[in-house]
């Protein structure tokens, strides 16, 4: 869990380095790389979060 923790910590600041870059720069390939950063730790996260109630559902079985 730790791992994961970490992941998301790294997410959220590139995501932020990536929009405080557009804002200085106005270079819209900032914004992208933001963009393309959040859809995939949001992918992650809903993968981990099915995982997580897919075993929940096997141990009540």
């Amino acid at each position: 869990m730790l791992f994961l923790r970490i992941i998301g910590i790294l997410a959220v600041i590139a995501i932020g380095a990536g929009i405080l870059a557009y804002l200085f720069t106005g270079d819209r390939r900032y914004l992208g790389l933001a963009g393309r950063v959040a859809k995939y730790a949001l992918i992650l996260a809903l993968a981990l979060f099915a995982l997580l109630a897919f075993e929940r559902l096997i141990v009540m079985v």
